[in-house]
């Protein structure tokens, strides 16, 4: 298992996905549609893909997402469109997920599907942060004519796609290969800039950008009030599995990642990202890896087929537990133990390392440099319905975590879908009322 970071599920044969695709019913009122979170036209590209058409399956997809090959592989395939296929009563839903993904990487491979590029002339938008949201936000919008510029603070595009879900479940050079795509529609990308530390919004209006996205994420862990908690042995998740990614990509040394070889780690919380957290410490070399979760199995908010993939792997769990205290040597990097509440009964295990997953939180960098963005108690960021997803501050959008509206990187996607449209609309009418006082002043 040991740094064995290969994709663990493969991909189709061409015969095996058109056999798959062929045994698609076609429903009339299509539950997967429904299911799924962007409306993809689901039985229409499963319709095209069964006939061999690559290509109009390609196009039909691009019509409703802008990373086909990254939801192929990481949506909640299971709560959505599998979830709702009406072959599911019988135990044998289409795999619509593995289908998605076929058809995203053979149209990478054989290039069969090119956008045309219209000429950017609508308005200029700011996108800052490259994640989900703001890579759907870029990519529609910049086929709608608008001339879009995405900020980001990272070395490289991608935002969670690249630095939080583990290679083995999402290869980054699949994401590098969407981002290449949505660059080929004339989207500028500007690395290693962070907006809010000496490049402000108001400097973005100033260089002439109509409208502002934010999709910044939520960059900041949050805090539990336990002893012990901030011994350099107990780590934030979203942290730990960033610097496995920079690792990974040569931008990191292994002495850097921390976690490894031999240590007995602790991961508190049970979504999605806990498991990655889990998961990633065996493949670093850890001896033992033991999930917390203060609630059941049938509380839990990661998908049952992570959860199954993790005990295949190795992965302990222990239900309606929680870590009361930590121990360890003052400023020594790892712990040396723990407490573990199960059911009220207190037990002390040896740990290294505690992995914090439990959620975060917006950070404050843009919204304290920025007058007149409104947040509520938490730091999230307030958004109008009409035009959806502008803040308190005219032309300043925001969508994606950082709103706390989505949970998942397609439920990002569809809000962001929704926030192109309303910057869309706001663009048009500012440059409208403009057009309109330009011929008033010439009259």
């Amino acid at each position: 298992m040991q740094n064995n970071f290969k994709e663990v599920n493969e991909s189709y044969t061409l015969a095996e996905a058109i056999l798959e695709a062929q045994r698609c019913l076609h429903c009339k009122v299509p539950s997967c549609k429904k299911g799924c979170p962007i409306s993809n036209d689901i039985p229409d590209w499963i319709a095209e893909l069964a006939k061999g058409n690559f290509g109009n399956a390609v196009a039909i997809i691009n019509n409703r997402s802008n990373l086909p090959a990254v939801c192929g592989r990481v949506c909640a395939h299971e709560r959505q469109c599998e979830g709702n296929c009406v072959l599911g009563k019988k135990g044998a839903h289409i795999n619509i997920g593995k289908l998605e993904r076929f058809v995203a990487d053979f149209d990478s491979e054989a290039g069969l599907v090119h956008d045309a590029i219209p000429e950017k002339s609508r308005g200029r938008v700011a996108v800052v942060g490259s994640g989900p949201a703001g890579l759907t936000i870029a990519g529609d919008l910049s086929r709608r004519g608008f001339a879009v510029e995405i900020f980001e603070m990272e070395p490289e595009p991608g935002g969670v796609l690249m630095f939080g879900i583990p290679e083995y479940r999402l290869p980054k050079e699949v994401v590098r290969r969407e981002i290449r795509k949505i660059e080929r529609l004339g989207v500028v990308f500007h690395l290693n800039t962070t907006i809010g530390e000496g490049h402000t919004v108001d400097d973005l209006f100033a260089e002439g950008f109509d409208a502002i996205f934010m999709g910044t994420g939520t960059g900041v862990p949050r805090h539990l009030d336990i002893p012990g908690i901030e011994h350099p042995g107990v780590r934030q998740a979203i942290r730990f599995l960033r610097r496995v990614s920079l690792f990974e990509n040569g931008l990191l040394s292994r002495e850097e990642v921390i976690i490894g070889q031999g240590d007995r780690v602790f991961v508190v919380g049970c979504g999605n990202t806990a498991i990655d957290a889990a998961r990633t410490a065996l493949r670093m070399g850890a001896r033992e890896v033991t999930v917390v979760y203060h609630r059941t199995i049938n509380e839990m908010a990661a998908l049952r087929a992570e959860y199954d993939d993790a005990v295949a792997e190795g992965v302990r769990f222990m239900w309606k537990s929680s870590i009361t205290e930590f121990f360890g040597e003052p400023g020594a990097p790892k712990l040396s133990s723990i407490i573990i509440d199960t059911d009220g009964t207190k037990q002390r295990f040896e740990a290294e390392h505690v992995v914090m997953a439990v959620g975060s939180t917006p950070a404050g960098r843009i919204v304290s440099t920025t007058e007149g963005i409104r947040t509520d108690a938490k730091g999230y960021v307030l958004t109008t319905d009409n035009p959806y997803g502008m803040t308190s501050r005219a032309g300043v959008f925001a969508g994606g975590d950082v709103t706390n509206r989505p949970a998942t990187v397609v439920h990002a996607m569809r809000d962001a879908k929704e926030v192109a449209e309303g910057i869309a609309r706001y663009v048009d009418a500012i440059k409208l009322i403009e057009h309109i006082r330009q011929s008033e002043n010439v009259n």
